[in-house]
């Protein structure tokens, strides 16, 4: 927002479950009185983005009549007059709002609201992919079947293992991307039995690529298919599935997929 938008000050915040959220994320701003502070549906001109649900903009805080003034001190404190705020909206749910605002009673352009509207669809999709790879990794934690595991049990384990290594190549987190791998690594060793060695003949590595062609064969997916949910062509699926398939010393792709299981690399 700062960047392209022309706006000095950016700040915003994200609900944690509550009816208010708190302003936690700051740039340009020079006190810390926005910090931390608690904002409420209807109150200031964020509470009113809430009840809205649109963006809203205002070119003199202070002297505004459209918002109340529970947040001046805090504002007037910054220093702020002219400014814009844009809810942050996920599957039809406000999840937080970001701000932008001037030193100077401006009215604000396209330029800034376009800018401000940009990072928060930016802010919408990462939040998005978060909650697929959360709900998904709560599938992945459960306790796993070892003994006469359930067909139907199984099939869940694998279909999230497949939709979690799909998801990790659009996270932009890298924490959450390792993490989401960690996960995906425990559900593929469940298929030898927990954290037992694999057999001898098993230790193969696959590059990242490999096993994620793998992961969506091994669901059913054909190549196009795969290719589709890993947004690349499918000749490079096919190229990354004979790789695999070389290393694994298998024939066919059915062959591949039961040798990467018996290897603990695939659920």
């Amino acid at each position: 927002m700062r960047r392209s938008g022309g706006l000095p000050v950016a700040f915003g915040g994200l609900f944690a479950g509550s009816r208010q959220f708190r302003i936690s994320e700051l740039t340009g701003t020079t006190t810390s009185a926005l910090r931390g502070l608690a904002i409420t549906a209807g109150n200031g001109l964020g509470g009113k983005v809430l009840t809205m649900s649109r963006p809203i903009s205002v070119a003199d805080y202070p002297a505004s009549r459209v918002i109340s003034h529970e947040y001046d001190a805090a504002v007037g404190a910054e220093g702020l007059r002219s400014m814009l705020a844009v809810p942050v909206v996920v599957r039809g749910r406000i999840r937080g709002v970001l701000y932008g605002a001037l030193r100077q009673p401006l009215v604000l352009g396209d330029r800034a609201l376009s800018a401000a509207v940009g990072a928060a669809r930016e802010l919408e999709q990462s939040l998005a992919v978060r909650d697929e790879a959360e709900r998904l990794m709560d599938v992945a934690q459960r306790p796993v079947p070892e003994a006469e595991p359930d067909p139907a049990r199984w099939e869940e384990v694998r279909e999230a293992h497949v939709d979690l290594r799909a998801l990790a190549q659009r996270v932009p987190d890298p924490q959450l991307r390792q993490e989401i791998l960690r996960a995906c690594g425990r559900l593929a060793r469940a298929s030898t039995g927990g954290d037992r060695t694999p057999p001898a003949r098993a230790r193969v590595e696959l590059s990242p690529r490999e096993l994620d062609v793998l992961a969506c064969v091994a669901s059913g997916a054909t190549n196009s298919a795969a290719a589709e949910r890993l947004g690349v062509r499918p000749e490079t699926v096919k190229s990354y599935l004979r790789s695999s398939m070389r290393k694994l010393g298998a024939h066919t792709r059915l062959h591949a997929v039961v040798e990467a299981r018996r290897a603990g690399l695939l659920p």
